[in-house]
């Protein structure tokens, strides 16, 4: 059995450096700063659905075809998946514990204790009201769980034959995903005249924070890695796809209240991620220039970025860190500087450390089945 990993693709990982940061500057800062990467920073939480897809494309480029021969063992891969995830995960619950006194203030007695027992449990995220306990950014961990729950079937599906057939298939999961925002749009079950990123409703919380809404965009990512493995990597389209993703979700983003936001959370840029990724997964100049050193270096701390940001923005600026330091004259530019140098730190110090050990612990350092030794 072959159990070499497939190659890494640098500049998805690349990629993945702006996408963390831009959640970060759509979080805490005033998207008018930055001229004509405002529609972008003003719509950081398409960054997610990114994410979310992107965790998809990854997972079926290493597992699709392991699973398809049956040399995938299920119980390992959740495990590896665990100990992949939890490490930073519950770092950052701990960083939050400031904010239980704000979670109980704000929700009911019986919702406050659901979300304290099911946040460690990575299960908050299917109660719309307290996806958000506790860290904010943590909702989506909620959802990654259940996907990789039902990831090995997912990537047992046959092989596709055909691209055309294969497109089509992949046109009708996007088609699913618009589903949900086209109800709420249709239905306005929140009263909203028109939604947006400062918006709150528990019709659009369930749309925005559960897991059920964004099960399209990773299946989607899933299907997306067979699609990579029909076209040549060193295709001249693979630079015109991601060209074409590029472009197109910036002419997306740039329309701004004109798309309506219930379909733009997640969803209607299915298709221009897909080209995205397959273009940066290609061997050609745009997956050269985003597959660079420094570009990586950050990007591969991009998880830990993600879920530690909010509660060290937070703490930062609760304990006057830079005032102490006569360096509040350089914020929120320096803050941006430190969160994502102790993201950087985390991941070495703190994220790669514990995924080991866990592993050890779980016996779960490879999630394909022992190769059996032939008989003499």
């Amino acid at each position: 059995m072959d159990t070499r990993k497939p190659a890494p693709l640098n500049a998805l990982t690349g990629l993945r450096c702006f996408a963390a940061v831009n959640i970060v500057l759509f979080h805490f800062s005033n998207p008018d700063w930055f001229g004509f990467l405002a529609p972008v920073v003003n719509a950081g939480y398409v960054s997610v659905s990114y994410f979310i897809l992107l965790s998809g494309f990854v997972l079926g480029y290493n597992y699709n075809d392991r699973a398809r021969a049956g040399e995938m063992d299920r119980v390992r891969f959740w495990k590896t998946r665990f100990a992949r995830i939890y490490p930073i995960y519950f770092l950052s619950l701990l960083l939050s514990l400031p904010q239980l006194r704000g979670d109980y203030q704000t929700h009911t007695h019986g919702m406050f204790w659901t979300g304290v027992v099911l946040t460690p449990l990575l299960l908050q995220g299917w109660i719309p009201s307290i996806a958000i306990f506790l860290n904010t950014p943590a909702w989506t961990m909620s959802a990654e769980a259940f996907y990789y729950a039902i990831f090995p079937w997912l990537a047992r599906w046959k092989r596709p034959v055909r691209m055309a057939t294969h497109l089509a298939k992949m046109a009708g999961v996007w088609a699913l995903g618009l589903v949900p925002g086209t109800l709420y749009m249709a239905f306005n079950p929140d009263g909203i005249a028109r939604p947006d990123r400062w918006s709150y409703g528990p019709w659009l919380w369930a749309l925005k924070y559960t897991p059920y809404s964004h099960v399209c965009s990773f299946i989607f990512g899933v299907m997306l890695a067979n699609l990579h493995q029909m076209i040549d990597r060193g295709a001249r389209l693979r630079l015109w796809l991601g060209v074409i993703g590029f472009g197109g979700i910036y002419g997306l983003l740039s329309l701004g209240r004109m798309v309506p936001y219930a379909i733009m959370h997640d969803g209607l840029l299915m298709p221009l991620f897909g080209c995205l990724v397959l273009g940066l997964a290609g061997e050609n100049l745009l997956a050269r220039a985003l597959g660079v050193r420094p570009l990586v270096f950050v990007g591969e701390a991009s998880y830990s970025l993600y879920l530690l940001h909010f509660s060290l923005w937070t703490l930062l600026h609760r304990w006057h860190v830079l005032d102490w330091l006569h360096l509040s004259r350089f914020d929120p530019w320096l803050s941006y500087v430190l969160l994502i140098g102790a993201a950087i730190l985390a991941l070495y110090f703190i994220e790669k450390p514990a995924q080991r050990k866990l592993r050890q612990l779980l016996g779960a350092t490879t999630a394909l089945k022992p190769q059996r030794v032939a008989a003499d």
